[in-house]
């Protein structure tokens, strides 16, 4: 008799055991956050594919990326075309291959500031900065994690339904941009130096 009831003691031990050690294994935001915020700068390169309802293959570009916590973001496109973004403090500044550039101020553009915080506010693990315009949800933990950002703003749901971004420890890998029309965007990040 006694041998069943310790199989069993066991059994649930076990259990109990496993369940801690999963439990242990999840990421919080909060851990999430705090990973990230301890990188103070890094360079990427980033091939993007724009999948297009009205285009029967994507549209693929690839280049650099620049980031310096807390707020300045540039993006260089190499291929197809030149072309860069930089994003300074409330400045947003594109410039095209031919020369010409157009600033806008963040503050001016709502929802511009809203889709730029989901990536600016991911690499500074800026929690709060995510929580004005988006609702969080994340999963896995710190080798494999993917955390959703759900616009709360009525204006912004009418241009994004969901941005997707996964990374591994305190890299971001991929961040996927789902458009409410149905195109998409999918870029895929590979670091070349942190700090």
């Amino acid at each position: 008799m006694r041998a069943p009831i310790m199989s069993k003691t066991l059994a649930g031990l076990a259990v109990l055991l496993a369940a801690g050690l999963c439990q242990a294994a999840e990421l919080s935001v909060a851990d999430l956050m705090q990973m990230l915020g301890q990188k103070k700068s890094g360079t990427a390169t980033f091939v993007e594919k724009k999948y297009i309802a009205m285009l029967k293959q994507p549209l693929e570009s690839s280049g650099e990326l620049a980031f310096t916590a807390p707020d300045r973001l540039e993006k260089r496109t190499l291929k197809p075309k030149a072309e860069s973004v930089l994003l300074e403090g409330n400045k947003l500044t594109l410039e095209r291959s031919d020369g010409r550039k157009m600033t806008v101020a963040l503050s001016d553009r709502p929802e511009v500031a809203a889709f730029v915080e989901s990536i600016r506010a991911t690499l500074s693990g800026d929690r709060g900065g995510l929580e004005r315009f988006y609702t969080l949800a994340l999963s896995g933990d710190a080798e494999q994690w993917k955390l959703n950002l759900t616009p709360i703003q009525p204006r912004m749901q009418k241009v994004i339904s969901q941005i997707r971004i996964a990374g591994k420890q305190a890299q971001v890998k991929t961040i996927e941009f789902q458009q409410a029309d149905g195109d998409r965007s999918e870029m895929a990040i590979t670091s070349t130096s942190a700090k």
